[in-house]
């Protein structure tokens, strides 16, 4: 499964990613007391919520042998504290309207959607 872990110093508010051997910086806009060095956050929700679609539409049509030239997945979110939620938004080229509607279908069931969908406990400790 999958690994990672973040370190922040004084610098604020530049963090140190490593996830599976990938290093990766996260970082706040100047609005919030950042540099903007990486993503936020919550840019890092969407960006796996946007990976974790585009590769399981990419399997399924391939395993379907389907033509799929490109799939873009736009993604926003939206709302507040209370009511958040994330708009897709599906491109899709190469492809007929059903087969389209197939992969709007399964979009609805990856993981990483069914994991924001479903809620995950989270299990916190000191070291």
């Amino acid at each position: 499964m999958a690994h990672g872990t973040a370190r922040i110093g004084k610098d604020h508010y530049r963090t140190e990613i490593n996830v599976s051997g990938h290093l990766l910086i996260g970082d706040e806009g100047p609005g919030l007391g950042g540099q903007g060095a990486g993503p936020a956050p919550y840019d890092f929700l969407l960006a796996s919520l946007g990976a974790c679609t585009a590769i399981t539409l990419r399997m399924y049509a391939d395993r379907k042998d389907w033509p799929l030239e490109s799939v873009d997945v736009g993604l926003r979110l939206r709302g507040g504290k209370d009511d958040l939620r994330i708009d897709r938004v599906l491109t899709i080229a190469g492809l007929d309207d059903e087969q389209k509607a197939r992969l709007a279908d399964i979009a609805e069931r990856t993981p990483v959607t069914l994991t924001l969908k479903g809620g995950l406990p989270i299990d916190t400790r000191l070291a």
